[in-house]
């Protein structure tokens, strides 16, 4: 089985340590949601991997072996981020036909039929296009790649939310036909909820979840009803965090949810991946 590995991967600009000794495996086959706050260190992990940046210290492996300088498994992997990296005076058809000559498994005529289903215009040159249009651009050379390991930074920057839905729909249709490894860093927890298999949650340069999503959102619930009556039902439990409205409150508890002996007037709901992740970063 493919697997892309960080083994003990720190990362600092000057004082700030960007990744504090990161442990992690990404397997093929399967969509990972990678969330964090702003300046969570997202963003570094991935031009790590991609050998955009480098490390400090420790290393990243792909099936097992180094890819320092190594073309073959840089070839395994696509990147996209906020910055385009042809020449803005190229035109769209031609970055397309450059891809197809540098990368073996780039399929044009699949990158040229969601041209024509997002509306991108082929004729246009890189410059001119919007930042939606750009996000498109940059998407479809993700997904036409054919690469295995797909590493996606903010992909949705600057999509309306029907191009949002498209981008997903046709994500988990190409994942569904050909199983690849995506790794999905964004701030529309809500939108990857249901797309992502497996979250990591990143605060500060660490690593504090790494689970599949199913387990994750089992591991705690949501209470809701009278304050007073939530904050007695909570004592001793393991509290995440609280909202409250008026007399209303509503905590975030990790730990099994109880099925008996639930006080009248509370409601008892699974947490939802964005208010878990909320609750998981405000500290």
């Amino acid at each position: 089985m493919s697997s892309l590995e960080l083994i003990g991967i720190s990362k600092s600009f000057g004082n700030v340590k960007a990744l504090d000794d990161i442990n992690l495996t990404f397997e093929e086959g399967k969509i990972y949601g990678l969330l964090g706050r702003n300046g969570a260190g997202k963003t570094t992990m991935l031009k790590i991997i991609y050998e955009m940046l480098f490390p400090n210290s420790g290393a990243v492996h792909m099936d097992g072996h180094a890819i320092g300088g190594n073309d073959t498994a840089l070839g395994k992997m696509f990147f996209i981020g906020e910055k385009n990296y042809f020449p803005e005076e190229m035109k769209v058809e031609k970055a397309f036909r450059l891809m197809n000559d540098f990368r073996k498994d780039f399929d044009p005529a699949y990158a040229n039929r969601l041209a024509d289903a997002f509306g991108l215009n082929i004729k246009k040159k890189i410059k001119s296009l919007s930042t939606g249009y750009a996000s498109i651009f940059k998407n479809i050379l993700a997904l036409a790649s054919n690469a295995p390991f797909i590493l996606l930074d903010e992909p949705v920057l600057g999509l309306d939310a029907n191009h949002r839905d498209m981008f997903y729909k046709f994500m988990i249709e190409k994942y569904s036909e050909s199983p690849f490894t995506a790794i999905i860093s964004t701030h529309l927890i809500e939108e990857v909820a249901d797309v992502v298999e497996h979250v990591v949650i990143i605060r500060n340069g660490c690593i504090i979840r790494d689970e599949p999503r199913e387990s994750l959102l089992d591991s705690g619930y949501s209470v809701s009803g009278k304050a007073d009556t939530v904050r007695a039902f909570v004592s001793g439990r393991e509290v995440l965090g609280t909202d409250a409205l008026g007399g209303f409150e509503t905590a975030y508890v990790l730990g099994e949810c109880p099925k008996n002996d639930l006080p009248e007037g509370l409601e008892i709901s699974r947490m939802d991946l964005q208010r878990l992740f909320i609750q998981l970063t405000n500290s």
